[in-house]
């Protein structure tokens, strides 16, 4: 898929997806949960301080606002696809409500009139974060309203809801032009959380073919760079290192990043891409937890920073708008280049730290998870039930992709199927039927409403080195490359059956927490010497991380000395069975009971309070009198 394909258009289009399965059971708890129950009418607290009588005394500087785009982005994305009547009037109802309430100049936010965006303020204390005293999320919530307010119209159009979107972009453009109030004043994290606004107004552009909000965007992205705290475009085609752009505020870090993506879709600029690129590497390699989030709050200020290269804490943060922004970001990558591994990267978030993250009543979301930590579910107004219920929405539209005119990529994994139209064969369906992420095989029945030639690429997980992959019970004639797409170009007639086996066996992942004394002597030659050292392990299998509740029932960590023997003999996996709904994994020390181990998402039980304990302390090893350093 190539920038030029999808410019100015929706990077991923699917006709129409079913899921099922978990991400399934996902979807169908988060309508009928947060998306049916959070807000229903404009007297819902997270609409009401948006009334003009509210408005006019708000002199706060919340971030609440943010509640109401995030809703309309995710409850209009749930109404179309599932045809929830009652969703859809609530939906519209709301949108309605909050278009009444836009002022003649386009403002739509919570603010009283002295403390918004378009007022100029007098110079602000230095902070660690860079955070303004005031208007600190007065562009962020009309960020999101632009993106919620155009979702609704993309699935139910009418004028209002897309003059309102452009009236927020314009008043933002007037406010921004001439100079006199500069983008990185508006936001705190030294102007991450106003430079988001790069998203929206390139939505905008996206939405309308108006030259003057691809401008918009534009010039947000070079008062960033103007800004020598962010620097935010040279900064990343420099190599810096994620944690090191303004304070590396993860959620907020990505979500600039999408906006950049878009910027590239936009006008095809290669910095653009390039600069995006090295900082998902960046976050990739360096931060990431086992199950996918973004995460950080070990080794700095705050609990929703990146940790600095090299930094790991089993007990580190994972906030769920990081797994959010994170989703995104792979989402545009994946549409930009057709890379299998930003699908992956999708479906791991997914499966893991995002489900991980979520109540089955889809009601309750947690704030943070962590690796090896408590489950919290966060109360009412807390910015990550949004975020997660906006994440949920995302998975329908990645899973299954229309490529060019002869195309369908099968990104996700999961039963389900999709409809997809394509110019030979018409509508084309695709059922998928597994039990998949439980279990490796997956069969796909596609029926074309006429018999052609086009071509099915396949994502075969980087895990699946012995991936197998038929058609109609004849092998792939294709070299099958784990980590990479079979393309199976033939021509296909209703009831052709793909089957694809990805051998489930349980691998394990080690990581060390250590510190490093650095300095040079007289001589100025560099001295190191490790300090601390604890090395830990951790147990997957197929997509899913593994992870135990309480060792023994009380305790909150285990030192495992492992057996010397081959891992197959001690670390073995056993699928759902008529004891337990989901697979299992035992860790069997010889010392000791065995070790049991169920996916993250659900281990320890999906209820507030339980622990999951997914990396388990290594024994330490005999200490050596000068330990070397890499």
């Amino acid at each position: 898929m190539s920038a030029d394909t999808h410019r100015g258009a929706p990077a991923l289009q699917a006709v129409e997806v079913r899921l099922g399965g978990l991400l399934g059971e996902a979807l169908d708890a988060n309508r009928r949960g947060r998306l049916s129950h959070f807000i229903v009418d404009e007297h819902s607290p997270a609409i009401a301080i948006f009334a003009p009588q509210h408005r006019q005394q708000n002199l706060e500087g919340d971030w609440y606002g943010e509640h109401a785009g995030k809703w309309l982005i995710a409850a209009a994305k749930a109404a179309a696809r599932s045809g929830d009547a009652g969703l859809r009037a609530r939906l519209l109802g709301v949108a309605d409500f909050l278009v009444s309430t836009q002022e003649d100049d386009g403002y739509l936010g919570t603010y009283a009139p002295e403390r918004r965006f378009m007022r100029k303020q007098p110079p602000k204390p230095g902070t660690w974060d860079g955070a303004p005293s005031v208007r600190t999320w007065d562009i962020w919530t009309h960020a999101y309203l632009i993106l919620g307010l155009l979702e609704v119209h993309r699935h139910f159009p009418e004028p209002r809801y897309l003059d309102a979107a452009r009236r927020i972009g314009d008043l933002c453009r007037r406010t921004l032009a001439d100079g006199a109030i500069d983008i990185n004043e508006l936001g705190n994290h030294h102007g991450l959380s106003a430079t988001v606004l790069m998203d929206p107004a390139v939505e905008l552009y996206f939405a309308t073919g108006e030259q003057a909000y691809l401008e918009l965007a534009l010039t947000v992205l070079e008062q960033a760079e103007r800004n020598p705290d962010l620097r935010l475009l040279s900064q990343a085609l420099d190599g810096t290192d994620a944690a090191q752009i303004a304070t590396g505020k993860a959620y907020q870090l990505a979500w600039n990043l999408v906006g950049l993506a878009k910027l590239h879709r936009a006008t095809g600029e290669p910095r653009y891409r390039r600069a995006v690129e090295n900082l998902w590497r960046s976050i990739l390699e360096h931060h990431l937890s086992l199950g996918g989030g973004p995460w950080g709050g070990v080794a700095q200020r705050s609990r929703e920073v990146f940790n600095p290269a090299g930094v790991f804490d089993p007990h580190g943060y994972v906030e769920t708008c990081s797994t959010l922004a994170w989703m995104q970001l792979n989402r545009e990558l994946l549409a930009i280049t057709g890379e299998a591994r930003y699908a992956e990267e999708i479906e791991r978030s997914a499966y893991n730290d995002l489900l991980g993250a979520q109540a089955p009543d889809g009601e309750n979301w947690c704030y943070y998870v962590f690796p090896n930590g408590r489950r919290v579910h966060t109360t009412y107004w807390r910015c990550c039930k949004s975020s997660g219920a906006m994440a949920v929405e995302e998975i329908p539209g990645v899973a299954y992709a229309q490529v060019g005119e002869d195309a369908i990529a099968v990104n996700l994994y999961g039963p389900g199927s999709a409809r997809i139209g394509l110019q030979g064969a018409g509508r084309v369906d695709i059922e998928q039927d597994t039990a998949y992420p439980f279990d490796g095989a997956i069969r796909l029945r596609v029926d074309p409403e006429r018999s052609s030639r086009f071509r099915i690429k396949l994502r075969i997980p980087s895990w699946a080195a012995a991936a197998q992959v038929s058609v109609d019970g004849v092998a792939a004639d294709a070299t099958i490359l784990a980590g990479d797409y079979l393309v199976i170009d033939r021509e296909w007639s209703a009831g052709d059956e793909v089957l694809a086996q990805f051998p489930m066996a349980p691998r394990t992942h080690t990581a060390i927490h250590r510190n490093v004394q650095e300095s040079r002597a007289p001589d100025g030659s560099a001295v190191a010497q490790e300090v601390l050292r604890y090395e830990y392990l951790a147990v997957a299998c197929g997509p899913l991380v593994y992870a135990t509740g309480l060792i023994d029932g009380f305790k909150t960590e285990e030192t495992l000395r492992l057996p010397s023997a081959a891992q197959s003999d001690w670390l073995r996996w056993t699928g759902p069975d008529a004891i337990e709904a989901v697979p299992r994994i035992e860790l069997h020390p010889g010392y000791r009971a065995p070790l049991v181990f169920r996916p993250y998402y659900c281990a320890g039980g999906r209820v507030d309070g339980a622990w999951r304990l997914t990396w388990m302390s290594l024994a330490p090893m005999p200490l050596r009198s000068s330990p070397p350093v890499p």
